[in-house]
């Protein structure tokens, strides 16, 4: 563990130490000197938690993003935030059933081709942590019609 973790926790104690003294005194808890030492527990405690409270925070919001309805314009113009719309066009089956000219028709001719039954779109980065892989969003055809859309990283 290095050393940056404890002070900023230390930091983060200082002010519940001295709210813990204050509220020590306010209930009348012990002497002075017995107060200066009790208001340790809480402030360690109480700063710990706060710390990874912040930590937790941080985290989620990195990994967080939208997922919004799927638009053709929006679609077309930033490939690398497709992935915004990818669990729409999956959930909603809208691909299903579809053949694969009217596939291309609706998402652009920017995909590749795995085999005649499996092409994909890049959808860009999708925010995780430690996330280096684009994701793709992979279309599966039978006898020339959509049986199957899912997402996967590359």
């Amino acid at each position: 563990m290095s050393l940056e973790v404890p002070i900023i926790i230390l930091i983060l104690a200082i002010p519940f130490y001295f709210l813990s003294k204050w509220v020590f005194k306010k209930i009348n808890l012990g002497n002075e000197k017995k107060r200066k030492y009790w208001a340790i527990i809480p402030a360690v405690i109480m700063s710990s938690i706060l710390y990874v409270g912040i930590v937790l925070i941080g985290m989620f919001s990195l990994t967080f993003y939208p997922n919004i309805d799927f638009n053709k314009q929006k679609w077309e113009e930033n490939q690398e935030k497709r992935y915004k719309m990818s669990k729409d066009i999956i959930k909603s089956d809208m691909l299903i059933g579809k053949t694969k000219e009217e596939v291309i028709e609706l998402l652009g001719e920017d995909y590749h081709t795995y085999d005649d039954n499996h092409i994909a779109y890049d959808l860009g980065f999708v925010p995780e942590l430690f996330n280096i892989d684009p994701d793709v969003l992979d279309i599966y055809f039978e006898n020339g019609i959509v049986v199957k859309v899912g997402q996967h990283r590359t």
